[in-house]
């Protein structure tokens, strides 16, 4: 090999293996278990309505449900999944974005937990409770927070720690009926961006997750993440998409 092309080949090795490999995105997404019984729903059928069946359940296991979703998605390879991290948590699951490295943290909360999963994602919101999993960091550590399931503040307050802890930016998505409502006295609070929350009554399955996530990923404006939002939600849900515009909205 010529001198000249060796050099190339050195030089060419030595600028790839030696780029720090970019910071890992990490995302946390508090699922409350849909519930018949103990949650303030319009019932659905008793198997995706069970909220201590985490397989079956409307917002989990189900087709749409946020760990079957992104399961069956081309874009995340499932790393891991932990059965009842804590006695409200039935099931975590850690995905890997496929093409960047980026983390996202689900947790299934027993339907009956409402209360608890609400606070704990506002308290994360607010940059609180970080946790490590697979040696990445997630809880108030994260960079996107997402609350997907029933609006449990129709019917209730919460209390926590939702001071922001510090001054990193975090965004939040908040699939939930009228959550724009009932959330904003919370995030006014915590500081958290919403990225994407409703003004209307809404089916929060995952697919508008996914597609929000997507654009977040992209590091697309929040207008953009909006729109993706929205579009997902007439494509799944056939309501039209200036109707999805109006219920998905973003900002204050």
């Amino acid at each position: 090999m010529k001198k000249r092309h060796l050099f190339i080949v050195l030089f060419y090795c030595a600028f790839c293996f030696g780029q720090p490999k970019p910071k890992a995105k990490t995302i946390h997404v508090f699922v409350a278990l849909c519930d018949n019984v103990n949650q303030g729903i319009v019932p659905v059928s008793s198997k995706l309505g069970n909220g201590q069946d985490p397989f079956n359940n409307l917002y989990w296991g189900a087709l749409y449900g946020v760990k079957t979703h992104f399961k069956r998605s081309k874009d995340w390879t499932l790393v891991s999944t932990q059965k009842n991290p804590k006695e409200y948590i039935l099931e975590r699951v850690l995905f890997k974005h496929t093409t960047t490295n980026t983390f996202l943290l689900a947790d299934a909360y027993d339907g009956k937990f409402i209360k608890q999963a609400i606070t704990d994602f506002l308290e994360a919101s607010a940059g609180r409770n970080s946790i490590k999993v697979n040696e990445k960091v997630f809880g108030g550590t994260s960079n996107l927070l997402a609350y997907v399931g029933h609006d449990g503040l129709m019917e209730f307050d919460v209390s926590g720690h939702f001071l922001p802890l510090n001054k990193e930016k975090r965004d939040a998505i908040i699939l939930a009926c009228v959550s724009k409502t009932y959330f904003a006295p919370y995030l006014s609070i915590t500081k958290a961006n919403p990225l994407v929350w409703s003004t209307g009554l809404m089916s929060p399955e995952a697919y508008t997750l996914k597609w929000a996530v997507d654009g977040w990923i992209n590091n697309e404006t929040d207008a953009q993440i909006r729109e993706r939002a929205a579009q997902a939600y007439h494509k799944y849900q056939k309501c039209g998409v200036n109707g999805a515009r109006r219920l998905l909205v973003t900002g204050n």
